[in-house]
């Protein structure tokens, strides 16, 4: 009994990233449905003077085509934590609804008083995006941020957590309402294989931000700027020690090692938890708030411990967690199973989809034979959007803007400003100056770091952050004030002398 061809999956992996990854006109979509929204809020009397911030998978960009969307109406109440109660945010829930009733811009719209954090769900007309609404969620904005700058860290992490929630969908374990896996969880599933891979890809989330977030959000002790400065100079100092171009396995190499490392999940979690802090699996009763609880499985929240990220997994839903990673990885590890590995890897939307033949092609030897590879047409997978040819632009947030030719960044639209004006400046919150326009849409401009894709034009110009990469040097590129990456995220391209001070 054979393993499955790394090359042949490396293959299906690329091209079901391919499928699931948004393209430009979601994007658009999403500011859009953002623009919209903004508007009802500005119409409604007891949120006259809130901001709308986009937050979630579309700001970390670990978001799918089909992803939700997830914002937080922000009252103004200073650049800490907001101490708006429980109460309050329900009541302004309450309002939004009856706001959104009257535009007729929503459907299905529901209100869930008793969560744990107050949310309004609903369904946008536009681009039937399902949106998720919270009242001053700056926590989850500043969680959305930091893992935006660990995507930006290896460009595998972003294609791993992709592809794992897209597998988590269709083996039915990626619902927390239902006892499974949210797809935060998911994403630290991802980061801890990352720092347990020999040699580790990243390391433990202490060494890029030392302390408790919530903690210091909520005590006054620190602002959002600051802890963006924090974790730029230490991931800076993480890549100067040339850790994050080591470990050189492709996405198929690491997608099979996940499923071997969590395939005994259950047995693990009953004497460990999983602790991406720290960066190793910690004893389970090392900490008092786990062992009151009895979860049977704890993921730690690294950015507001000892929280579990999974704490709506139940027993028997574990059994059921166990059993995805198990049976998937069986059929990782035996080449008879390659005709069904893509039935356990998506759902059957995208798999109808999925080749320009409507089957496999399997050759005697049991290896993919004349494989196309490409999508044949994913037009179907939402009846209301159509392909686009275009490159997917990249994601800023408000830590660092550019005014594009064709586009803004949802901290523009934070900002109050419509979907189609460049005419303005962006203003951000931490630099407010204005930024020229770049001569190429093709710009990778995040969060104080800067990536440069290689599939793109060279001309792109980085600014405000870590990175500059100077326009007319399509191969000698010019960093000044730190470090970007380049290609597969495994190379490090250090400033210039004449750039040091």
């Amino acid at each position: 009994m054979g393993s499955y061809d790394d090359g042949a999956l490396e293959v299906l992996l690329t091209n079901i990233l391919s499928i699931i990854k948004p393209l430009e006109e979601d994007i658009r979509a999403r500011y859009q449905v953002i623009n919209e929204f903004r508007s009802v809020v500005s119409c409604t009397e007891s949120l006259r003077g809130a901001i709308v911030e986009p937050f979630g998978s579309f700001i970390s960009n670990l978001y799918t085509r089909w992803g939700d969307l997830d914002i937080s109406i922000e009252i103004p109440t200073g650049p800490l934590v907001s101490s708006v109660g429980k109460r309050r945010k329900q009541s302004l829930l309450k309002d939004l609804m009856k706001a959104l009733r009257r535009r007729g811009v929503a459907r299905n719209i529901q209100f869930i008083p008793k969560a744990r954090v107050p949310l309004l769900i609903f369904e946008s007309n536009l681009g039937s995006i399902s949106c998720d609404i919270s009242i001053s969620n700056q926590l989850g904005q500043i969680k959305s941020k930091l893992f935006f700058w660990i995507t930006e860290m290896d460009e595998r992490f972003r294609d791993m957590v992709l592809l794992v929630k897209e597998w988590a969908i269709s083996q039915n374990i990626n619902s927390p309402k239902t006892g499974t896996l949210n797809s935060y969880s998911l994403a630290l599933l991802v980061i801890f294989h990352f720092q347990t891979c020999e040699p580790p890809i990243l390391p433990p989330l202490q060494e890029i931000y030392v302390g408790n977030i919530v903690d210091d959000l909520t005590g006054a002790k620190i602002t959002e700027a600051t802890i963006k400065d924090i974790c730029a100079k230490n991931i800076k100092k993480f890549r100067a020690n040339g850790m994050d171009y080591s470990n050189r396995s492709t996405l198929a190499e690491l997608f099979i090692s996940f499923f071997k490392k969590f395939s005994r999940i259950n047995t693990m979690a009953s004497q460990y938890a999983i602790c991406t802090y720290t960066g190793k699996w910690e004893h389970a009763n090392s900490k008092d708030t786990w062992i009151a609880k009895s979860y049977p499985l704890i993921i730690e929240d690294p950015f507001e411990q000892p929280d579990n990220a999974a704490r709506a997994v139940g027993k028997s839903e574990l059994l059921m967690i166990r059993e995805a990673f198990e049976e998937t990885f069986r059929k990782l590890s035996d080449s008879q199973e390659q005709g069904s590995l893509i039935n356990s890897l998506v759902r059957p939307q995208i798999r109808s989809h999925f080749y320009r033949r409507s089957h496999l092609d399997l050759s005697s030897t049991g290896r993919l034979s004349q494989y196309q590879g490409i999508p044949r047409d994913t037009s179907n997978i939402f009846p209301q959007r159509q392909q686009s040819s275009d490159p997917v632009h990249p994601i800023s947030n408000r830590f660092q803007n550019v005014r594009l030719d064709t586009y803004q960044s949802p901290a523009a639209f934070s900002q109050g400003r419509s979907y189609y004006s460049t005419s303005h400046p962006i203003q951000n919150k931490y630099e407010n100056r204005q930024m020229e326009p770049t001569s190429s849409q093709n710009v990778v401009h995040r969060s104080g770091l800067a990536i440069h894709d290689p599939g793109q034009p060279q001309n792109a110009v980085y600014r405000s952050g870590l990175a500059i990469h100077d326009p007319g040097q399509p191969q000698n590129v010019a960093l000044r004030s730190g470090a970007a990456v380049h290609g597969r995220g495994q190379q490090t391209w250090r400033p210039r002398n004449s750039d040091r001070q």
